[in-house]
């Protein structure tokens, strides 16, 4: 073999080490989405962990007027990130990540005690199998509802102090109840990988419910003792889920 091809072969393979590279670079890009009678605001610990930790974070602020909405918001920060992201959903978000979620940026879905609902399901059927232990939400006007303000802190948020779950309940985004019964139309878990966080001592959506969907989806599961809203209470392990799901997606 003479040095000329040789050197040749020797080039294609450093290029093919630095292509290889490349393609396992870590995503460094996630896109939170709140859930139901919430907004983004929630995130904030969690956004803190995983910038301190090198990630940039966007977090979706729905109007919840309608699932279609919020899955057009969401997809609106989607195509502003442009970049290869991890995309995370907490209670109703997750039937927003589940609908928004096919985009091409997209590479893993994470899913914090939330909806995982599949194509052609809505939530009020998967409710109606496994019916939570909370019946509170009220009507909020013109087919809107919130959570009783008087029940929030029992049912919502247990397992936060008391003031700051009166702050959450007397600020609460009202939303559409045509969310509840708007079918998903290709549910996004079946094309790319998922995990998921069990919240065991969950009021609003039933823990064996998540644990339903989370099993039927394959995705790679925790369970964590806590009330609905873990990300807020237990933001420390949130965030590893969504870095070990940034570092295995790719």
């Amino acid at each position: 073999m003479n040095s000329r091809l040789t050197s040749s072969i020797a080039a294609a393979a450093v290029a093919l080490g630095v292509s290889g590279a490349a393609s396992a670079k870590l995503i460094k890009n996630v896109v939170l989405v709140h859930g139901a009678f919430a907004d983004g605001s929630g995130w904030r610990a969690v956004s803190g962990i995983l910038e301190h930790d090198g990630y940039t974070v966007t977090i979706v602020q729905e109007p919840e007027s309608s699932l279609a909405d919020d899955a057009a918001a969401t997809k609106r920060m989607i195509e502003r990130v442009n970049a290869p992201l991890i995309l995370v959903g907490h209670s109703y978000g997750g039937a927003v990540i589940t609908q928004a979620g096919n985009e091409p940026q997209v590479r893993g879905l994470v899913y914090i005690a939330a909806f995982q609902p599949d194509s052609g399901e809505t939530l009020g059927n998967l409710l109606k199998q496994k019916p939570p232990a909370a019946n509170s939400a009220v009507p909020a006007g013109e087919g809107f509802v919130i959570v009783d303000p008087k029940a929030f802190h029992a049912d919502f948020a247990a397992d936060l102090p008391a003031k700051e779950a009166h702050f959450m309940a007397i600020s609460q985004v009202p939303i559409s109840v045509t969310g509840f019964g708007t079918p998903i139309t290709n549910a996004a878990w079946h094309n790319k990988p998922s995990w998921y966080a069990v919240a065991t001592e969950d009021r609003m959506i039933n823990p064996d419910l998540e644990r339903f969907m989370a099993k039927r989806a394959g995705n790679t599961t925790i369970e964590m003792k806590g009330s609905h809203p873990i990300f807020m209470s237990q933001p420390q392990i949130v965030a590893k889920l969504i870095e070990q799901a940034a570092k295995d997606a790719n």
